[in-house]
C-alpha cells in the first residue's frame, strides 16, 4: 500500500481537542485519519449530546436549518431508490441515527430494517418506526441475499473495518440490488477552501474521506461498480456553516452561502460536489 503523510494537521473540535494528520492511500485514491482510534475509544468520541444526527433538538436557527434540509432530503433519496424496489421492497439503512429516513421509507411502503449503534439514537428512531432498528450486532444474524437496496447515509466514513463491512453489505445484498452511499468529497472547493478547519473531515468519527476516485476502487474489491452519481447540493452550504464555526466562531451566514454557491458553481463543470451519492451495482 503506497502511502503518503499530508500537509494537513486536523483537531477534534467537538469532544476531545485530540490532534490528528490525514495520510493519503494511494492505492484506494482516499485519505485516513491517523492515529485511528480503537474500536473500543471510538464510542467516547460520539459522547457530544449536540451530535446532530443523533438527536431531534431544534434549540437554535442552525438546528432548524438542519432539519429543513434533512426534510428535502430524504424526500429526495426515496425518489432515487423507487425505481430499485421489488415484490418484496426490502431496504437495510445502516446507520439509521435517530430513524427520520426510515419512517418516511416505510411510509412510501418499503419494508424496511436499520441498523444504528447509538442507544440514544437507536431508542429515537424506535418511537418513530417501531421495531425497526437495531444495534449494529444484528447485521450478523441477517439473511444473505436479502435486500433489494442498502443505504449508507454519511455513514462510509465512519465505519472502522471498511473492507470487513463492505463485504458483509454485498453478502446482504440481493443479486440485482443496489448499494447507495453519500460520502463528502475531499476535492471540492469547500474541502479545498477550509482546508483544516473543514467541517466535514470531523476527525475521528470520520475515520476514511473519499474521492470520486476512491469509491469505484474500494468497491471493486467486491465486483461493485459505480452505476450513477448524484450531488447533494445543499451539502455545500451546511457545511460551509459548520466550517465557519470552527474557524471562526460564527455560522456566518452570508459568507457560509456564498461559499457553498461558489462550490456548488464550479462543481456544476468540474463534478466536484462537496458530497456525493453513488449508486452500486454488482458488475456484470
Amino acid at each position: 500500500m503506497k502511502t503518503e503523510k499530508t500537509p494537513l494537521k486536523l483537531k477534534d473540535h467537538s469532544v476531545s481537542g485530540d490532534s490528528f494528520e490525514l495520510i493519503y492511500d494511494a492505492d484506494r485514491a482516499l485519505l485516513y485519519t491517523h492515529p485511528k482510534p480503537s474500536e473500543s475509544e471510538l464510542s467516547s468520541y460520539y459522547s457530544d449530546t449536540n451530535y446532530i444526527s443523533h438527536t431531534n433538538q431544534r434549540r437554535s436557527l442552525f438546528d432548524m436549518v438542519y432539519h429543513v434540509v434533512r426534510y428535502v432530503s430524504v424526500r429526495r433519496k426515496l425518489k432515487l431508490i423507487k425505481p430499485f424496489k421489488s415484490k418484496q421492497s426490502t431496504l437495510l439503512d445502516v446507520g439509521a441515527g435517530t430513524g427520520f429516513f426510515i419512517r418516511t421509507a416505510q411510509k412510501k411502503g418499503w419494508n424496511v430494517r436499520g441498523v444504528e449503534p447509538n442507544p440514544s439514537a437507536r431508542r429515537l428512531a424506535n418511537l418513530k418506526a417501531p421495531g425497526s432498528v437495531f444495534d449494529t450486532e444484528a447485521l450478523q444474524q441477517l439473511s444473505e441475499s436479502s435486500f433489494d437496496v442498502i443505504t449508507l447515509w454519511h455513514v462510509l466514513e465512519h465505519l472502522p473495518n471498511l473492507e470487513k463491512d463492505i463485504k458483509l453489505f454485498h453478502k446482504l445484498l440481493r443479486p440485482n440490488g443496489r448499494i447507495v452511499v453519500a460520502v463528502p468529497n475531499f476535492n471540492s472547493f469547500d474541502a479545498n477552501h477550509f482546508k483544516a478547519f473543514w467541517a466535514a473531515y470531523d476527525v475521528p468519527r470520520h475515520l476514511w474521506h473519499f474521492s470520486q476516485q476512491s469509491i469505484p476502487k474500494v468497491f471493486s474489491e467486491v465486483q461493485m461498480r459505480v452505476e450513477s452519481t448524484h450531488p447533494l447540493v445543499m451539502d455545500a452550504y451546511y457545511v460551509s456553516l459548520l466550517s465557519n464555526k470552527l474557524k471562526t466562531g460564527s455560522h456566518r451566514f452570508l459568507s457560509s452561502l456564498w461559499t457553498g454557491f461558489l462550490s456548488n458553481l464550479k462543481a456544476a463543470k468540474t463534478g466536484e460536489y462537496s458530497s456525493l451519492i453513488y449508486v452500486l451495482k454488482n458488475k456484470d
